[in-house]
């Protein structure tokens, strides 16, 4: 990194740099000669009388044919080598010698920037046939080096870099220009668009000061929030009064602003103040929408199967940024239940309320009251009814923003009945297990959860990621209220990375593992592979339940082939065709894996079909083709369908 200290200097307004109908120019110290164009018939008129009393050629007449040039020689250049300088000489030996091609190539020769305009072309008679030209050529003050100022954002070593070939070489107004270009270029790239250099000076010793100003903010400006209150809006904007401005920290604060779900746009617009010139006023345009909806809807779910929703949200409560949500869900049941599950509906209700900045603090927290009753999937031939309520405090780590840790105490209810009692005594009998194993199945309890756990999240779209990384994990300490011996804990934790392939496609590449770290985990908490989510081919637990689990995923994603040369339907940009490996492995196996001669473990292929509904997520459908882990006489192949990403 350059560490001198830049001398004092007087600056000179370069505004024409960015003015595309001026010429850049750059302009020297009083002390020194300031550059122009030379006048090219003045600078033959310059030469001397006994230099070219042996040339039959008139200044002004018409090339002779018979004179041809027999050499060219340069001369005065010491940094600049003469075989850069004959690459701009176009007049080569053997060609017919004229006074308007000496005058072009002293042109071509004085655009390349290097040298003054006090350089001379002397032809010197070498017979009556032939000339040889002289090119006598003057270099400006070489650079010694660079001092910079008004950097703040950028390191001087990074822009220094960009300066380093000029060091050593006479100043070049065009390369200059260029390389403030690149500079400009640079700082842009990083999201600092309002950078500019705004003057550029030389010292007698060859230092060239260059003075930077990166657009610094002077105030933020809330327009267009009328429910919404202004601290609400000011809070989610962590670009400050007084900072430079970045584009890419302006993008973030209004996607923050955008997730709130409060306003239909939000917009940004920036000026000079008007005050001080010499600072940006940036305006948040925001646009209000609708926030309290009612919603009655459908669907088809493997878990749930066909179902009916209504609810109720408000995601900006009181203005205050706030969302308080009702949710109800009646389904069918399970859709391709084997026989280890019970024909009953589903049923479930939740409320939440969401509150984005705690206390005005960057903690958000989360309350959730819920009850469901289904039939279960984890217990054959029986019956689940959960209540509970759980509380979610989570934070981004000011140092790593792509990190979010969050703690959840929950306290649920979990109740396991018996469905079908005597078809269990059947299996149980078959297989030669007591039936008093029945009661370890069925065992519920009240428990208390404590869940820390860590997001990480790199994706480039929180709908349709195409780049980036989502990786968690968690723990979760389950304390037995009232049977304390039956408290256990279980980790989990999972990745998944995402590529691009060509505009619209990507593939992803997952891994997911848990397993239990003490006590007695109840069957009815234990993990699953089968159906949705996990290893699809396979019904809901078809793989295997236990006390865990492991599993990888590989998936291509890509819009409906060349379906944009046949019709301009948008709806048609969120539908995405899938093709699939999944593979998975049970540990710890429960009792159910052995009535039901469940395989432990599996390897799937197959495709699918995404359908991406804005505010839900992807709706997926997916067929999945066992390629092992198929017990004989089962059928193979199954379908599933799911709602929203699971990571």
């Amino acid at each position: 990194m350059f560490t001198q200290a830049c001398p004092a200097f007087a600056a000179w307004d370069i505004g024409g740099f960015w003015n595309k109908n001026v010429k850049s120019k750059f302009k020297k110290n009083q002390q020194q000669e300031q550059q122009a164009e030379p006048d090219y018939d003045s600078l033959w008129d310059n030469i001397s009388p006994d230099e070219t009393q042996n040339i039959q050629v008139e200044k002004n007449a018409a090339p002779q044919s018979d004179v041809s040039v027999y050499s060219i020689e340069i001369e005065g250049n010491n940094l600049i080598s003469t075989e850069e300088i004959m690459q701009n000489v176009k007049l080569q030996p053997g060609d017919p010698y004229s006074v308007e091609a000496v005058q072009q190539n002293l042109k071509s020769i004085y655009d390349m920037g290097y040298f003054t305009d006090k350089m001379r072309a002397i032809p010197i008679k070498v017979d009556d046939k032939n000339i040889k030209l002289k090119i006598i050529v003057q270099e400006n003050v070489p650079i010694t080096d660079f001092c910079i100022t008004g950097n703040n954002s950028i390191a001087t070593g990074d822009l220094l870099q960009i300066l380093d070939s000029l060091v050593n070489k006479p100043q070049n107004i065009i390369k200059i220009n260029e390389a403030i270009e690149e500079i400009q270029q640079y700082y842009a790239s990083q999201g600092y668009i309002l950078a500019r250099v705004t003057s550029i000076s030389d010292d007698p010793d060859g230092m060239v000061n260059i003075a930077i100003d990166e657009g610094k903010i002077g105030t933020i400006i809330i327009e267009g929030n009328k429910k919404t209150k202004e601290f609400v809006v000011r809070r989610n904007i962590l670009t400050q009064p007084g900072t430079i401005y970045n584009e890419n920290l302006i993008k973030q604060d209004l996607m923050r602003l955008y997730g709130t779900q409060a306003f239909k746009d939000v917009k940004r617009t920036i000026e000079r103040s008007e005050e001080n010139p010499e600072v940006y006023d940036v305006t948040i345009h925001l646009e209000e929408q609708r926030t309290g909806t009612i919603s009655i809807g459908g669907g088809l779910d493997t878990a749930t199967g066909l179902f009916g929703t209504g609810g109720f949200t408000e995601n900006n409560f009181r203005g205050m940024g706030q969302r308080i949500s009702l949710n109800l869900l009646a389904g069918t049941g399970i859709v391709m239940a084997d026989s280890s599950m019970l024909n009953r509906a589903n049923l479930q209700a939740e409320i939440s309320w969401f509150e984005p900045k705690l206390k005005g603090t960057d903690n958000s927290l989360m309350v959730k009251v819920f009850g469901r009753d289904f039939a279960s999937y984890q217990i054959p031939l029986a019956v689940e009814q959960r209540f509970g309520i759980e509380s979610t405090i989570s934070r981004a780590f000011t140092n790593f923003p792509h990190l979010t840790g969050a703690f959840s105490v929950g306290l649920e209810h979990v109740h396991v009945k018996e469905g079908d009692g005597s078809q269990i005594a059947n299996l149980y009998a078959a297989h030669n297990i007591p039936i008093s194993e029945r009661a370890k199945q069925l065992q519920g309890g009240l428990f208390l959860s404590l869940s820390p756990s860590l997001i990480y999240d790199t994706r480039d779209s929180s709908t349709l990621p195409r780049s980036g990384v989502f990786a968690n994990v968690r723990f979760d300490e389950m304390i037995a209220v009232d049977e304390f011996e039956n408290t256990f804990g279980k980790l989990s934790a999972g990745i998944k990375k995402y590529y691009p392939v060509g505009k619209k496609s990507s593939v992803s590449l997952a891994f997911r593992a848990g397993g239990k770290i003490h006590g007695d985990m109840p069957e009815v908490m234990a993990y699953r592979l089968g159906g949705p989510y996990t290893v699809r081919g396979f019904r809901m637990s078809g793989i295997g339940t236990g006390s865990g689990f492991m599993m990888g995923q590989a998936e291509f994603q890509t819009p409906i082939p060349f379906i944009d040369r046949i019709t301009d339907a948008k709806f048609l940009d969120n539908i995405r065709i899938a093709a699939f490996v999944d593979a998975g492995q049970i540990f710890g196996s429960t009792v159910t894996n052995e009535i039901y001669n469940r395989p432990i473990h599996a390897i799937t292929a197959g495709v699918g079909v995404r359908v991406f509904i804005p505010g839900v997520g992807p709706l997926s459908i997916d067929w999945g083709y066992p390629l092992t882990g198929v017990p004989d006489g089962t059928s193979k192949g199954a379908f599933t369908f799911g709602v929203g990403e699971f990571y």
